[in-house]
């Protein structure tokens, strides 16, 4: 089958990471898959949440908020604020996004710290919240070693890398990192957040109107495996970079990224 983009069916879309996207930011990354842009941005704030100072926790806490700005979308999305709540969709993000940072970040080396993590889907072209977890992923990375690069954390609390990526059956075929069109008219849809050592954070799996059989589990699963891989490696030469330049041009950056696309 030829896909509308004209990937094969284990291929990634084109997968960016552009840093510093918020100067004000302790980390941040422009993170895309594809047509799906998401700003990612870690601040850190030097106290906890007043539940844990009541429960006497020891340690940190990393919280994670996630939103579509209006124009994101082809018809204009409207702001969570102006409906007065939370909508269930983004609630639900957010906390994958919380649970798969926390599950490798060591919060006992963040002392009396709160880690927010901010992912703003820019464009959405399916896929924000597995591109929303693996931008995060290399925003807090940032942020860490600069902590340490500033002599406020004796090491990164960041175990180790996780990522996060679609697959799904569209036409009756497994396909890896799906985007919008395949994403909404999928048969079956599965989100994978594995780490680099290749251990689950979480697997969501669903039916739209029909069932799955384990071998297409099996299928969409490996196709997750191989799109995680590749997901990390990405990240480790995302940070990397950041590791090893001496100065950083947000805007000429921005400039040529959108040049090239």
């Amino acid at each position: 089958m030829s896909r509308s983009d004209g990937r094969l069916p284990d291929q990634l879309r084109p997968i960016r990471f552009i840093p510093h996207i918020a100067p004000a930011a302790m980390g941040s990354v422009l993170c895309c898959f594809g047509n799906t842009h998401v700003i990612c941005t870690v601040s850190i704030e030097d106290k906890v949440p007043r539940w844990m100072k009541e429960q006497n926790v020891q340690g940190g806490w990393l919280t994670a908020e996630y939103s579509m700005l209006p124009a994101s979308t082809r018809d204009r999305k409207a702001r969570d604020i102006s409906k007065g709540k939370l909508d269930g969709r983004s609630q639900e993000i957010q906390r994958l996004i919380g649970r798969a940072l926390r599950a490798v970040v060591d919060l006992s080396i963040l002392g009396q710290r709160t880690v927010w993590v901010d992912c703003d889907v820019l464009q959405a072209d399916g896929g924000t919240r597995t591109a929303s977890i693996t931008g995060a992923c290399v925003a807090c990375a940032i942020a860490f070693n600069r902590l340490v690069e500033e002599k406020k954390l004796f090491r990164s609390p960041l175990t180790k890398l996780v990522a996060a990526v679609s697959a799904g059956v569209f036409k009756n075929e497994a396909l890896l990192d799906l985007n919008y069109v395949e994403d909404r008219d999928a048969a079956v849809d599965a989100n994978f957040v594995i780490t680099e050592s290749g251990e689950f954070v979480e697997i969501q799996s669903a039916g739209e109107e029909t069932t799955f059989s384990p071998d297409q589990l099996a299928s969409l699963l490996a196709l997750g495996q191989k799109g995680i891989a590749e997901l990390i490696a990405l990240q480790q030469a995302a940070i990397r970079a950041t590791q090893s330049e001496a100065t950083t041009d947000q805007v000429s950056a921005l400039a040529d990224f959108f040049a090239r696309r």
